[in-house]
This record gives C-alpha cells, structure tokens and sequence, in this order.
C-alpha cells in the first residue's frame, strides 16, 4: 500500500470512528432516556396504585375492618416500594444531571423515598396494631381498662411517630421550586397530608406513653375533674361550678368524692403564688375563688391553684386535674347512649347541654340542688363510661372532637408527664406560634356575675396583609358578640340567670371581658369597636402582648371588635385563632384586610 493511499484514506478512518462515536451516543443517549422515560411512567403508575391504597388503608379503619386495613397497607408498600426502586437506579440518578428535566426526577425519586420510608415504618405497623390490638380492646370492663394492650403497642406507635416526623422533615427539604406544577402540586400535598398525620400520631403517641402510668399502672393516682359550666363562661371554658376527686388504680375507675363551688371558701390570699401578670390581668380573686382559677388562659396555672384548693379543703394530694365542659359531655354521650338520672330525666347527647346550661335554672331556685343536679349527671356520664357500656368507636371520635375543640384540658403533677402533655391540646397553654404559622388568643370572662352566657353568641375572624416594604404582615383579630338572650330576659328569666343586677350590670344584659394575646413577637396597632377607635388596656403575660376591653349588650344587641397587630421580622404564613369554647363553638373564619384601612 502506497504512502498516498494511506494519507488519503486516514480522513475517511477518523470520520468513521467519529461517526460511530455519535452513533453510540445516540444510542446511549436514547437507551437512557427511554430507560428513564419507560421507568417514569411504570413509577407512576406505580403511585398512582399507592394513592388508591393510602384511600383503602383509610376506609378499611374507618370502617373498623382492621384486617383489611393491612392488606391495602402492605399493598401500598409494595406499590411504594416498585416507585423508590424504578427512580433511584444510577441512570436515573444520572439523568437527574440534565438541563430541563432533571429537578423534576430528583423530586419524583424525593418523593418516592418519602413515601417508601412511611409506608414500611409507619403505615403497615400502625395498620398491624390495628389489626392485632381493635378498639374494643380499649373499653373499660366493669371499671376498668385493661392497660397491657396500650403498654403492647407503645413502641410501634412511638416508631411510627418518629418515622412521620423525620420524613415530614425530609419532604420539606424537596426543592420543588424549578419543576412542573403537577409534581409541585404533588409535593405540595405531601407535605400536607404528612403533617396532618404527623399531628395525629404525636397525639396517639403520646396517649399511649403516658395512659398506662397515668391510669395507675405503676401504682394509684387521685385526680381533680373540674365540670367547667360556659354558662358562665371563663377564659378555658366556664366556672369550674361542680368538682370530683377521681381514684385510679391499674385502669380502675373510681369516682371517689364530689363537692360543689360553694364547697370551697374564699381565701385571705391566693392560695399559691401569682404571676404578677396574672394578678395584674385578671386580680388575686383567680388564686382565692375555686370559681375564678381559670380567669388566666393557661390551664396549668388554673389546675394548680385548684389542686391546692382542694388540698386545703379535704386533706387529698392530686396526681393531676382533668378538665371538661358539658359540650364534651354531650359528645361523650353519642357514645354511651341515653342515661336516666336518679331524678328520672333522661340525659341524651342532644338535650344534656340545654338541660344543664339553662333549663336546671329554671327548675331549681337553689344553688345547692343546681349542684346536686350537676353532681349526678356527672356521676351517671362517668358511670356508663367506666362500666363500658358504649361504643368505643364513637368514644374516641367524641374525646377527639372535644380536645380539638379545647373542651377537655389536662395537668399533671408530675414534671415528665406535664412535658409531654405541654406540647398538645390538652394542656391548655398560651397559644405557641411558628415563623411560619403565628397564633393568636382570644379569650373572654364573664362580667355579669351569672348564668347569661349560654345566650353568649360569637363569630371570630382573622387575617393579615403585607403592607409594609419591610415585608412584616399586618394581622387583624375580630370578633363579634350577640346577646341571643329573648328580649323579655330580664322579666322570663330567673334572677339566677340573670345576675338581678347585683354586680352592677342590668337584668338580661350580658357583659363580657375579652382578652387577646398576640404572638410573641406581635406588636399591638390600634382597636376598634363597631368600626369606631376604642380605648384598651394593654399589658403583657408570659411574654404575650395582651389587650384587654370589656362589652355590655342587652337582649338583640351586637358588637363587632377588631384589633390590628405587626407581625414580627421572621414571622409569615396564615394566622391562626384559638378562641373559649363557649357554648355554641363556631368555626373561625378568614377575614380579609386592606393595607389602608385594616380595621374597616
């Protein structure tokens, strides 16, 4: 072969093994992004099954079929599962290198991790103690609750709990920002459904760490139950009106000792220490009335003053004080069914707050046999739970409800129990906010001295609006009070009820003190009733700001308050409103605010 030959064809080599290069390229380039793409949709198919499975887990226990509850658990997992390991394979993980498409198949594979480690160390155990332990394994049977399925299935709850916490963490870490709205849709709802589950398992979490040794598993326990009455309504609820001393041992039940209000004489002094900001608030009248303990919000204080009270008065040392208002009676009571009382009326979940609220009033001049009423309807509500005789199901549904809605609080005596009860709705502590979900305080106590606020109606609202270049939002607070009382109140209903004007406010009028306590870094702006300026007192508690302003309206009368505060520099988010759990409890609304008149 001649030299010119080989000069002549060593271009032709080169473009050849060039050509090949591309080709083989290509080729890769195709195989892998057909391997992504055939894999994507198999991932997808994949959880769109597991979304069907997640709804079938649902139903199944809210259907109280626990056994089919796990096979749909453990079919999610394994869709889950095919969904982690068809997007987490090195040339998808390569893949996600590329330009355009590469942030979405890094959250799909987040995404699919997340759901993986859920599903295997949260769903299915939590669907097999469903399975293994029911319900019904937690109705009391002649007194008692038999305490060693609780202590069984303690580690897979605490487990469970700690996996949707960790992976609600991680969900939150996906960085959704530069991928298509349907993934950031997708992981949008991922992190609400995790949250929303993460809030409900710490709540069983914690039930189940803390009923065993509570219920006297360890040894007995005496608790204080305050029946708070919202007929004359306080900051958690209303005057604690009838009282009873509750002995627990190994899950029994026992309802020891009951006294009344008037049981208990006003002290020289409060009972206990004050905060200097609660007396300032609220006056050394919330440490020396059993009545007036729960003027202050925060039910641990509240519980301790009572706790000492009835120490001073019969000589008992509680574990811990329970708290519930007769609207969580009445949920109770969709559990235990009608209950006939020794003066034969029959109590219903429908007719027990009426009965007791208002109609009592009517029929019993006397304090005395008010208190004799309450004590046993009490007592019978207590009695059907403890004997058994109710639908678990409905029990827990109603307990949930109620706790949900602030109407059952809790305290213990003991540091390490209190810690883990602090942190949930039971504890009845000042509102605890987030930079990223401020909460708010809205709280009102009786000013006319009687029985008229289960007339007592209310609509709250609330609300914010960037309006400052500095970007801290400007939040509005607003509540509207009614007198639903008829307008013949003060003529038709008894003296009572009504105060007879012996705390200076007229017959059938209803007088109230609100309180509202701002997050903490809130700054309070101005106040406004009716549309108009209003004057306020302003203080501050437990590093709160609080306003504090009182109303008086007659039968048909209304006001609307509206306050505005400055949200902090690291504060945003929507805000949130705890309110008392008055009577007729209503949903808060969402209200909008204007930066040039927030208050209109």
């Amino acid at each position: 072969m001649s030299a010119a030959h080989v000069e002549e064809s060593s271009p032709r080599s080169t473009w050849r093994v060039a050509r090949w290069v591309v080709v083989t390229g290509l080729v890769v380039v195709l195989g892998a992004v057909a391997w992504v793409g055939v894999r994507g949709v198999l991932a997808s198919q994949h959880l769109r099954a597991a979304v069907t499975s997640a709804d079938r887990v649902q139903s199944d226990l809210a259907g109280s079929d626990p056994a089919a509850a796990l096979v749909s658990a453990r079919e999610l997992e394994v869709d889950v599962d095919a969904a982690r390991d068809l997007t987490s394979d090195l040339v998808w993980r390569a893949a996600e290198r590329l330009p355009l498409v590469g942030d979405d198949l890094r959250a799909v594979r987040e995404v699919s991790e997340v759901l993986s480690n859920v599903a295997s160390d949260a769903i299915v155990p939590v669907a097999g103690i469903a399975d293994d332990v029911g319900v019904d394994a937690f109705k009391p049977q002649n007194g008692a609750i038999d305490l060693q399925p609780l202590i069984k299935v303690a580690p897979a709850v605490g487990g469970a709990d700690e996996t949707l916490k960790a992976e609600l963490g991680n969900a939150r870490n996906i960085d959704a920002s530069a991928t298509v709205e349907p993934i950031k849709d997708a992981v949008a709802q991922l992190v609400d459904v995790l949250s929303k589950a993460t809030t409900q398992i710490d709540v069983v979490a914690r039930a189940v760490d803390l009923a065993p040794a509570m219920m006297g598993a360890n040894g007995p326990r005496d608790y204080l139950i305050l029946f708070q009455n919202n007929a004359e309504v306080r900051a958690t609820g209303g005057i604690p009106g009838a009282v009873a001393l509750l002995h627990v041992e190994d899950g029994r039940l026992s309802l020891v000792q009951q006294a009344s209000s008037s049981d208990f004489p006003r002290a020289d002094a409060p009972v206990l220490p004050l905060p200097p900001e609660t007396e300032g608030l609220y006056g050394a009248i919330t440490g020396q009335y059993i009545q007036d303990v729960n003027l202050t919000p925060q039910f641990p204080l509240s519980a301790q003053l009572a706790s000492e009270m009835w120490k001073r008065q019969f000589g008992t040392t509680v574990d811990g004080v329970l708290s519930m208002d007769p609207v969580a009676l009445s949920y109770l009571m969709a559990a235990t069914g009608p209950i006939t009382l020794p003066t034969g009326d029959v109590l219903t979940s429908d007719n027990v707050v009426p009965l007791l609220l208002s109609e009592a009033y009517s029929r019993y001049e006397e304090p005395a046999q008010q208190d004799l009423f309450f004590a046993g309807t009490a007592s019978g509500v207590f009695s059907a739970v403890a004997s058994g005789s109710l639908d678990p199901k409905t029990l827990v549904s109603a307990l949930t409800r109620a706790g949900d809605e602030r109407r059952i609080y809790l305290w213990s005596a003991d540091p390490d129990e209190q810690a883990r009860i602090a942190e949930t709705t039971l504890a009845g502590q000042l509102p605890t906010s987030t930079p990223s979900q401020p909460r708010f305080g809205m709280y009102l106590n009786d000013g006319t001295g009687a029985k008229m606020d289960y007339y007592l109606g209310a609509d709250f609202g609330v609300g914010q609006e960037v309006c400052r270049q500095d970007g801290r939002s400007t939040y509005v607070v607003e509540v509207t009070l009614r007198n639903d009382a008829p307008a013949d109140a003060a003529a038709s209903l008894p003296p009572y009820v009504t105060g007879d004007g012996n705390f200076g406010i007229p017959p059938g009028q209803i007088s109230t003190n609100l309180a509202v306590y701002a997050p903490s870094e809130g700054v309070f702006m101005e106040a406004a009733v009716d549309g108009q300026p209003a004057g306020v007192q302003t203080a501050t508690d437990s590093g709160h700001a609080v306003v504090q302003l009182q109303t008086t309206l007659s039968p048909g009368q209304s006001t609307t308050i509206k306050m505005s505060f400055l949200g902090g520099p690291t504060t945003t988010g929507a805000a949130q409103l705890e309110t008392t759990p008055i009577v007729n409890l209503p949903e808060t609304q969402q209200v909008s605010v204007t930066c040039e008149s927030p208050l209109t």
